[in-house]
């Protein structure tokens, strides 16, 4: 630190400096987070002192806190839905298992994951000490329900199914895991954090939240799709009981328990969800997913002309091409500025289609794809 403080002119000129090392959205296809609304960063700067951790102190943030869930409740599928506000998927996941394990108290317990699940699954089995079986996939990468029945045993505590795979945006069969949980009297997590900001906006119909009565909770991200700002993960639980496994004693704050994982915890980035969820509204919501499906079946369609078929038509936002050669043409494609990912198995170039995408940069990638490729 420096003996003596820099003007804020100083301050930010530093800032500056750093700030331009970071990648621009424009040619980002590979991230799951975009550009948040204006609104959001608006409503975040209004309550950015705002600590959730101590709720006692700040009751209109509470009250905004509960009227976010509400909401995400009833796009869920139950506005009865109770939870919080969280850092993002990964507490989220950390925290359903958290609660199904302290529900079942079995002395192994193990949880039954497609093979698509994210890596903060991998976090959870260190963290909370659960064996994590992964099952099999399917031919269109969602899980295999015969291979999870198949790895259920007197130990298992929990199923997980994924409404929108890191890798290939697919849903797996949650009505069939929920027939599954039920009939084993199991806790069935759903991880929406990016599908559930998208397939209540699609032209089709999915069943993948409560509606189903085998789903116990819910992962939602609002950061991502929904468009708020970093961190605003969401966590649902279909009934309150879901939530007392989760109690710690808080005796030097204004509240008595607080059930949450992290201490202190934003109220700007509650403040953020709310304002855009209310001045988007469903029909909002939908022109942006409406728009994103647009760009990504456009990718497609294009990388088709190329000779480059999708290794899955895609049911979201989310393509994953088979592209020949592909190491060396992803090279190609940053050197142009293009940030792209990859799916594991099979291998493929995994692309993305946020709403910080244009349609104009869709024809330049597709034009620069075509250069790399030959």
């Amino acid at each position: 630190m420096n003996r003596k403080g820099l003007s804020e002119d100083e301050v930010f000129s530093l800032l500056n400096m750093e700030i331009q090392k970071d990648t621009s959205y424009d040619k980002v296809l590979n991230a799951m987070c975009t550009r948040p609304h204006p609104i959001a960063v608006k409503a975040h700067m209004q309550f950015i002192e705002a600590n959730l951790g101590d709720f006692g102190l700040f009751k209109g943030t509470k009250e905004l806190e509960e009227k976010v869930i509400n909401i995400l409740g009833d796009l869920m599928g139950s506005p009865d839905a109770c939870g919080y506000i969280t850092t993002g998927g990964t507490e989220s996941n950390i925290q359903a298992l958290r609660t199904a394990r302290n529900l079942k108290r079995k002395k192994h317990p193990n949880v039954v994951i497609p093979a698509s699940a994210h890596f903060s699954f991998d976090k959870i089995a260190d963290i909370l000490g659960i064996e994590m079986r992964k099952a099999q996939l399917d031919t269109e990468f969602k899980v295999d329900t015969c291979s999870v029945e198949s790895l259920i045993d007197e130990n298992t505590i929990a199923l997980v199914g994924i409404a929108g795979s890191t890798e290939f945006g697919q849903v797996d069969p949650i009505n069939k895991l929920s027939d599954l949980a039920m009939s084993h009297d199991l806790f069935l997590h759903v991880d929406a954090a990016f599908g559930g900001f998208v397939i209540p906006f699609l032209d089709r119909k999915i069943d993948f939240n409560f509606s189903l009565n085998g789903v116990t909770s819910i992962t939602i991200d609002p950061h991502k799709m929904g468009l708020s700002t970093i961190p605003a993960g969401g966590l649902l639980f279909r009934e309150e009981a879901c939530l007392l496994p989760l109690e710690v004693d808080t005796p030097y704050l204004t509240i008595r328990k607080q059930h949450s994982l992290t201490g202190t915890r934003s109220g700007a980035a509650v403040a953020a969800a709310y304002a855009v969820m209310m001045h988007l509204g469903m029909e909002g919501y939908k022109k942006i997913v409406d728009r994103c499906m647009r760009m990504t079946h456009r990718i497609v369609e294009g990388a088709k002309e190329l000779g480059v078929e999708p290794l899955v038509e895609p049911v979201m936002n989310v393509a994953a091409l088979e592209v020949p050669e592909l190491d060396a043409v992803r090279k190609k494609l940053h050197e142009k500025g293009w940030v792209t990912s990859i799916t594991r198995n099979p291998r493929g170039m995994r692309l993305i289609l946020m709403p910080h995408m244009t349609e104009e940069n869709i024809e330049v990638f597709l034009s620069d794809l075509g250069d790399c490729i030959s």
